[in-house]
């Protein structure tokens, strides 16, 4: 029979149906396997009947609210004076639907988990998300400060637009304002999942309760960790691989530090170059200070003061030779 006989190819089709079929069969079993396992409390699962946020639509905030907070720069359609307010009109009124829906899910699932007196959720979430957009003009302030920040620091910028559209630090500092203005109106669960986003896509990890004042700046990015109690001042700018983080604890000690300062402040007008370490609720950097590249500091500095690594010794010699 030839190698292309047709008849040859649907006896290979019916094989591989049956072969597939058979497989597919033990299928029942893995399912009863996998929801045997759901009932264990050693397997973490939400199936209840509240609902929980969705990360899809979390993220699907930050894209709205990027086009509102940068008009004309991320919308699919082109915006122009003329439909400028019928866009933003569309914008706002649908952003403010998804945004009270995921609070109002947030506040329902925070209830639950952990038996709180009961609230309207539902006015709760419409209330706290128009608290939001009425923010949304001081955050577009904010960011303007941060862009022209980012601008002036760096001679490789051609424009405010390219920060905009294609600097990972400018996108990190976005979803962390709008975080964080979510984290003080007391939203669970969705400014963490906002940043972690961000920390995913940039290599960024701030967290939303960091305490950030205006034209910060963040250069390159890859790396830099912010953590919840640190307190940057103005006119700060980092740059790749920084850690404002805390010192380890026993875990034995780690629930009577919460809420407590864990992490360093930095005053205003202060830079830290890459791979610069600085640990510690007590540390305080102080104004107008430079930190160098790979500085490990637990202790604070007092203002005006560099703080550099001593340059290490250079070995140099040619292939073969011994040092």
């Amino acid at each position: 029979m030839a190698a292309d006989d047709p008849k040859k190819d649907s006896v290979n089709c019916r094989d591989e149906a049956e072969k597939y079929s058979k497989y597919r069969k033990k299928l029942p079993c893995v399912i009863d396997r996998i929801l045997e396992g759901c009932g264990d409390e050693q397997c973490y699962t939400h199936i209840d009947y509240e609902p929980i946020p969705s990360e899809k639509d979390v993220i699907d905030i930050l894209k709205k609210l990027r086009e509102i907070l940068f008009p004309g720069f991320f919308s699919s359609e082109r915006t122009d004076p003329v439909n400028l307010g019928y866009n933003m009109g569309q914008h706002v009124s649908l952003l403010y639907d998804i945004l009270s829906e995921q609070i109002t899910r947030a506040l329902s699932y925070e209830c639950f988990k952990f038996d709180k007196a009961c609230i309207d959720c539902r006015e709760q979430g419409y209330e706290t998300a128009l608290a939001f957009m009425e923010s949304v003009p001081n955050l577009q302030q904010k960011l303007a400060k941060d862009v022209v920040a980012a601008y002036k620091g760096d001679p490789a910028a051609k424009s405010y637009d390219e920060i905009i559209f294609s600097y990972p630090g400018m996108f990190a500092i976005t979803v962390y304002r709008i975080a964080h203005l979510l984290h003080a109106l007391s939203v669970p669960l969705i400014p963490r999942m906002m940043t972690e986003y961000s920390h995913r896509v940039t290599g960024i990890d701030i967290h939303p309760g960091a305490r950030i004042e205006e034209s910060f700046t963040i250069d390159h990015g890859t790396g830099v960790v912010i953590g919840e109690t640190s307190q940057i001042g103005n006119r700060v700018r980092i740059y790749q691989g920084v850690t404002i983080g805390a010192l380890s604890v026993p875990s034995d000690k780690a629930e009577q530090m919460r809420g407590a300062k864990r992490h360093p402040t930095i005053e205003d007008d202060v830079v830290i170059y890459s791979g610069a370490t600085i640990l510690g609720g007590s540390t305080v950097i102080g104004a107008r200070s430079v930190i160098g590249g790979n500085v490990w500091l637990t202790e604070s500095v007092p203002p005006d003061t560099t703080v550099l690594v001593e340059t290490p010794r250079l070995i140099y010699r040619k292939s073969g030779e011994k040092v």
